[in-house]
This record gives C-alpha cells, structure tokens and sequence, in this order.
C-alpha cells in the first residue's frame, strides 16, 4: 500500500520540524493548510514511531467532529487505520494511537491527568488559554525514545492571542528555531497564497476573505498577529513603525522618557531629526531595580550619548516617607535631573496616536512621525497588544499592567511635545524649551 501526500513547503516544514524543536507553532492567515498539515504529520509520525501515543485537541466536540475527525477519515487510509467514534480514538496497524479530544473549559484538562502522549497538537490554539497549554505540556511524558513535541497551528486573533503572541511570534524572527530557557520554539508562518490547491480549485476565497472587517482582514488574510480585539493603537503596522537601526546624527535632538517602579524601569531614548521625525532608539527595560540602581543603569545604558532632557512621570515629585525625599531628588543628586511630564492619560494617548498615525509624506510616502528601531523589542511586543477600557472608552485599559510600561514611557514623551523648531516658536504660551533650560540651568 502506498498512501501519497502532497505538501507545499510552509506543511514540509511543519513536517521536518519534529525532532528539532520542542513547542512549534503553524500558520497565521486562513486557508494556509494548518489543519491538512497537522493530520499529515500525526500520520506521517504514527507509522514512523509504533506503539506511539499523540493527542488532537480542538475546545469544543462539535468542532472536532467536524473538522479534524472528518478530515482525518478523508486522509487516513482505511487499510491501515481505524476510528472507534466512541471513544474518539483512532488506531494504527502498528499500534499507534491518536486521541481526538477538546477542552471546554479549564476543567477540562484534567480529563487528561493521568494520560501519556508523545505529541500533543492543539487546532487553533489561540482558541485555548495559557494555563490549558502549559497543564497539558506535562503530559508530554513517557518510556520510549520518541521525540516529544507540542506542536500547534491557528490563526490571530481569539482569547489566547495575546500568550500565543509572546510565546512564539515576539520571540524573534519567523522560521527560525529560538531557544528560550531549557527548550526550542518555532514559528512558521503561512498564508493562503501558498495554499495552491485552494487558490485553483476556489479562487474567490481571497475576494471574499478581502470583505471582511478591517481587523477580520488583516488577522486572516494577512495573518497580522499585531491586530487584535479592542486594540487602542489600531494606526500600529509593524511594517511601518519598525525600522532597522542606524547611526542617529549628531545633530539630532535626544530625548529620553521613563516610567519607573520598583516593578519595571522601562526608559527610551527617541531622537527627533530635523524635520520633526521621531526614532525610538534605545530601550532599557528591567525590573527589581531600587531607585539608585535605576539612575546608575540608565546611565550605564546610555554611555556618552546624552538627551537634552530626561522625561518622568509626576509621581516620581512625591516625597517618600523613609528618606524625605522624592525620586526626582535622587535621580538628580546621581545626575539625570528629570522634566516633569504630564499625566493626563487621555491627551496623552491622543498625542502618542497622532505620532504613530501614518501620513503620506512629500513623496507620497505612507510613514507615521514615530518610528521604532526593531532592536527596542519590549516595546514592539507592548504597545500593540494594549487595548481600550471597557469604562473609559478614551482610555486604555490597565489589568495586564505588565503591557503599558513602555506605553507609558512613550505617553510622557509624547504628552511633554518635543515640537518641531516652528511649532515651539509659533505657541505663545510656556514652552518646552523654556522648560528644558530652566532644568539644565537649576535641575528643577
């Protein structure tokens, strides 16, 4: 008997991946092959490996049965294969062993408690939530020398859009193996353009994929991870505000911003050229540091490279009841006297929006004024994932606390208005310069 599969490459590569990487991830935009290519490798692995055990999940039963269960009886070939519908198992001739099961609610996982498996897949992970994922990963567990693997595909968006993010799409560069802690992650990403038995046999697929909503479109035709329900910087194009590194200009105005607690110190340093354009080029983002520690690893951080102005939250003014002092005090006895921004949230916001909204520039160029070199990387993972306020419309909500660090920062900045030459000599009211020269004159 002779079964024959027929891939293309982002599926081969979702393929070769067992063995190399520990937590795999497939996909992006619908209509990329992700489930196809899953049933491909459980059955390219259980005939490699006898007696092996693998685990198929999807977060309803319904949805099971009428994807991956259909499709696998499609694809299966019944010589060597049988599915007991009861029990939601399929068997190998070889002893083999695919479970096909869900996880409704977070309870559910621990249907599996005391199972072993060797591969555990989930279809649509972003449809799960972390503490589903990392439960089930214990049960990657067993006697033989098979190699064990999480191995998952999905498109953006869902209730797990924001971990399945940070776990495998910020970690760094597509197609490529990182290892993070005692593991190795991978991402391949696919699209429907690779799918070519999709684009032939239905090629309004695109067309109608092109209709949907804004967000709708960009998550599963284009597979944006940096869309997602809700979101507060909707103008974020990663294509547009990242930019590689280079040589700021000695001539460019330096600006560094901060939010700081004992939590994290997330601090940028952003360069304004001399047409008013910004460049975030310089990240520092720690936590655990006591204020001392803070001032002396901005400075550490920045070398010979300093702003004209060191940009703080207010409350860094109130005085602390131990010493009698106020961080601002601290910060400029070890020398970074601080400019104090802003902390109306709102207008801030407002004003950050209005940096990175893109705008088409004498060249007919689609940019936004902000830009952020692509080495600022908590940022980058950050600020689109931040989303509205479900009581305050204007305003972004803060229970993931962990995302709005490096907002934050920006929003002081952003709120304080390094304006162009013009602007600042056009406003007749106190202006930023006057601030700045006070502070370098006196540290107040």
């Amino acid at each position: 008997m002779r079964t024959e599969i027929k891939l293309f490459p982002k599926q081969k590569e979702f393929l070769d991946s067992t063995g190399k990487a520990d937590e795999v991830l497939y996909g992006g935009a619908a209509g990329g092959g992700k489930s196809y290519g899953q049933l491909c490798d459980a059955l390219v692995y259980a005939m490699k490996y006898p007696k092996s055990k693998q685990l198929i999940l999807r977060r309803t039963l319904p949805e099971l049965e009428k994807s991956l269960v259909r499709v696998s009886l499609e694809l299966f070939p019944k010589e060597i294969y049988k599915y007991s519908e009861s029990k939601h198992t399929g068997t190998f001739i070889n002893d083999s062993v695919i479970d096909f099961g869900y996880c409704d609610s977070e309870t559910d996982v621990y249907r599996y408690q005391s199972a072993e498996y060797d591969v555990i897949r989930f279809d649509e992970l972003t449809h799960f939530t972390e503490q589903m994922y990392l439960y089930l990963m214990s049960r990657l567990r067993g006697v033989s020398d098979f190699p064990r693997a999480m191995k998952s595909s999905t498109n953006p968006g869902g209730i797990g859009h924001s971990w399945v993010k940070s776990r495998f799409i910020d970690i760094g560069e597509p197609g490529k193996i990182h290892k993070i802690g005692d593991g190795k992650r991978l991402f391949i990403p696919a699209t429907v353009f690779e799918n070519k038995a999709l684009m032939k046999n239905d090629p309004d697929y695109v067309k109608r994929l092109k209709n949907l909503s804004e967000k709708d479109r960009k998550q599963l035709l284009n597979g944006d991870w940096d869309v997602n329900e809700g979101q507060y910087f909707s103008e974020w194009r990663r294509e547009l505000h990242v930019c590689e590194p280079f040589e700021i200009p000695k001539e460019w105005r330096r600006y560094f911003a901060m939010d700081y607690g004992l939590d994290m110190l997330a601090g940028y340093w952003i360069a304004v050229d001399n047409f008013g354009n910004a460049f975030v080029y310089r990240e520092i983002y720690k936590s655990g540091l006591i204020i001392s520690e803070a001032a002396k690893a901005i400075i550490e951080t920045q070398g010979n490279d300093f702003p004209e102005i060191y940009i703080a939250p207010p409350d860094m003014w109130n005085r602390r009841q131990d010493t009698g002092k106020s961080v601002a005090e601290i910060f400029l006895e070890k020398g970074i006297p601080l400019f104090k921004a802003s902390n109306d949230r709102v207008q801030g916001w407002y004003c950050l929006k209005e940096w990175l909204h893109p705008r088409r520039d004498e060249f007919g160029e689609l940019k936004p004024k902000l830009r952020i070199f692509s080495s600022c990387t908590e940022v980058i993972r950050t600020l689109p994932a931040l989303v509205f306020d479900s009581k305050n419309p204007n305003d972004i909500g803060d229970k993931v606390h962990e995302y709005t660090h490096a907002a934050d920062a920006l929003r002081y900045w952003a709120a304080a208005r390094p304006m162009e030459r013009s602007e600042i000599e056009e406003n007749e009211e106190h202006t930023f310069d006057e601030e700045l020269e006070n502070i370098l004159m006196y540290g107040m």
